[in-house]
């Protein structure tokens, strides 16, 4: 199941590795995993098709993206709408609400293919939660 509105693109799939300092001449050797466009994108669409049926039937109005380029410093992903707690008999005609996941930002912080697909599939239900409403504070006291 994919929500209404994910839409995936991009470029060469697969990952590279990308050197820390040592890919730029300096002594550090620590290694971040660089996911390729496509594969990133697959990876997305995976963590949607994951959710619960129930959930995913519950979603409305709402698109799903990834961003290639760097996105908002210390954030992986955004929610930008209107959650569907605060939603009344008067929502309708908007433009859908949008989960925008960041692509650099994850691979920044991950060291394998493997910590890439975890971190999407945290991301995209952290946002997902700001979607019904949950807010940050309550996320981090349930753990996410």
């Amino acid at each position: 199941m994919v929500a209404a509105g994910a839409r995936v693109r991009g470029g060469a799939a697969g990952a590279r590795y990308r050197g820390g300092a040592a890919g730029r001449g300096g002594l550090d050797n620590r290694l971040v995993i660089d996911v390729g466009p496509d594969r990133f994108e697959d990876m997305v669409v995976t963590a949607m098709d994951d959710l619960p049926e129930d959930l995913g039937r519950l979603m409305r109005n709402v698109a799903v993206t990834v961003e290639h380029a760097p996105g908002p410093p210390g954030l992986l992903g955004l929610y930008q709408g209107i959650p569907l707690t605060n939603r009344t008999t008067d929502y309708a005609g908007v433009l859908p609400d949008r989960i925008t996941i960041y692509r650099q930002a994850i691979c920044a912080i991950c060291h394998t293919e493997q910590e890439v697909a975890e971190q999407v599939r945290r991301t995209v239900i952290h946002e997902i939660a700001h979607h019904f409403g949950i807010d940050d504070d309550r996320l981090r006291e349930l753990g996410w």
